[in-house]
């Protein structure tokens, strides 16, 4: 499974095209399955993707340690690997999750 997760994250396209399916395919079983509209749907599924993201940027991150690839300007605690492919991937996943979640709990129907 994690190797599947790191080769969809070695390329930025390859990247992109899995989260537009995704996107695509859970707004589909959101507007068939829970009655929202594809606006009501992707409205709350980037509501809960923007704050998962904030909740994932910080996981697994280290700061430069070699002087020598610290760039003039460049703040001493940014991130030697932001590895921004694989946390994209990640909050994708467990903004589905959250949003089956208030699928299932909240009745939003006609949203």
């Amino acid at each position: 499974m994690k190797a599947l997760f790191l080769s969809v994250a070695s390329s930025t396209v390859r990247t992109l095209a899995v989260l537009v399916l995704a996107i695509a395919a859970i707004t589909a079983v959101a507007v068939k399955g829970f009655d929202l509209t594809v606006f009501g749907a992707l409205a709350l599924f980037f509501v809960l993707w923007w704050t998962f993201l904030f909740a994932v940027l910080p996981l697994g991150n280290q700061a430069e340690t070699d002087p020598s690839r610290v760039v003039r300007g460049q703040d001493p605690g940014a991130p030697a690997r932001p590895r921004l492919r694989e946390k994209a991937l990640l909050t994708t996943v467990a903004a589905a999750f959250a949003f089956f979640i208030a699928l299932v709990v909240f009745p939003l129907a006609r949203l």
